[in-house]
């Protein structure tokens, strides 16, 4: 009998086994040497060296509005269609969702559905690049222009890149687009660091004032009355940070990036050219310019439910991946008309992509497609 194709896979190398081994006995296990180079490692990957790792992706969202020091009840266009850790930490520090609607052909945000909600309350903008495919940030751009000819303010744009390492845009990896970028390195994401994320920054500055802010506020390298007391402290922080023993599993992790990623990309170039023209299948947007990692391969598919029954019978598991947070009680002041999501919704999914799917396995994923359901 064939064997259940996961969805999601955790890749832990057995070099990460060891070396969090070695770090639990050294007897040096919150933030240190570890995380330093892991950060190093990252900004040689990125090709940005002001990147600070946090202790997952969520803290680092939270961290960003936090550190931007927006006004209090001032509005954030989102998407709806993404995991809740995208748009909790906008609730989180006192500010406003304003949902955008998607982009039927990529489920990213809707740029000109973006650009018609812009006011003098917006002030920031939270772009999430649906399982990788980036967003156009050249546009993005433009509409950051836009606001500040209309309203004399430049909203700052925070990508969520929690499924996008190994994405690219115009050829550079996100994180070098003059936003700030957070990344997940969460148990099932390309690689991970059990849990876990980083920040990628566009400026010195904003580097240095995360810096503080994910451990108190507090100067660790200059800020000592002794080993264990500070100075003054001038502005409050979180306890964000990573811990040694989470990086030293990042980093030997990290050495197998390439070979993951590539493996998601070739199967998802295999998808693309065996499933396209197949009846009540419909496949999302590709443009040159942009790379997507693939954390997930989504399409839209006729008939959902019967779809997910039938790959259920084969023995390949499937999903929406993110329920679409606009339908929570948390969030229902912020209620508003998404004809494009109420559109795609219905017909979502997403079937496995990741390294541990085999040629054999995405050749009988296709079969089992092709057979109808």
């Amino acid at each position: 009998m064939r064997e259940t194709i996961p969805l999601f896979k955790v890749f832990m190398s057995d070099e990460a086994i060891t070396a969090a081994a070695s770090t639990l006995a050294c007897g040096y296990i919150t933030q240190g040497p570890r995380v330093k180079e892991l950060e190093k490692d990252l900004g040689r990957v990125i090709g940005n060296d002001k990147i600070l790792t946090v202790n997952s992706a969520t803290s680092g969202l939270h961290l960003a509005l936090h550190m931007l020091e927006i006004p209090a009840g001032s509005e954030v266009l989102t998407t709806a269609m993404t995991c809740t850790a995208t748009n909790w930490p906008i609730l989180a520090n006192g500010l406003k969702i304003k949902w955008v609607d998607v982009d039927e052909k990529t489920m990213n945000m809707n740029l000109d559905d973006l650009e018609s909600k812009l006011s003098p309350n917006t002030r920031a903008i939270m772009v999430v690049h649906w399982g990788g495919y980036p967003n156009d940030l050249t546009r993005l751009s433009e509409i950051q222009d836009k606001c500040e000819l209309l309203y004399g303010h430049r909203p700052a744009i925070i990508e969520d890149c929690a499924h996008s390492f190994g994405s690219t845009f115009n050829g550079a990896p996100l994180g070098n687009h003059d936003n700030i970028c957070v990344y997940s390195l969460q148990a099932i994401k390309h690689i991970t660091s059990v849990d876990g994320g980083f920040m990628v920054f566009p400026n010195k500055d904003l580097y240095e004032k995360a810096k503080l802010l994910r451990w108190y506020g507090i100067d660790r390298e200059n800020n000592k009355k002794d080993f264990r007391c500070e100075e003054n402290i001038p502005q409050w922080g979180f306890k964000f940070h990573m811990n040694d023993v989470n990086a030293s599993i990042g980093i030997e992790n990290l050495k197998f990036a390439e070979k993951i990623i590539s493996a998601h990309k070739d199967n998802a170039e295999y998808y693309d050219e065996h499933l396209v023209g197949v009846a009540q299948v419909s496949l999302l947007e590709r443009k040159a310019n942009r790379q997507s990692a693939f954390w997930i391969y989504s399409m839209l598919v006729e008939d959902k439910k019967g779809f997910m029954s039938h790959m259920k019978e084969c023995g390949i598991i499937v999903s929406q991946v993110h329920e679409r947070n606009d339908i929570h009680a948390c969030a229902s002041e912020f209620k508003s008309d998404l004809s494009n999501l109420d559109k795609v919704i219905p017909s979502l999914v997403s079937i496995p992509v990741g390294w541990w799917v085999s040629k054999e396995d995405r050749e009988y994923i296709v079969d089992c497609i092709k057979r109808g359901w």
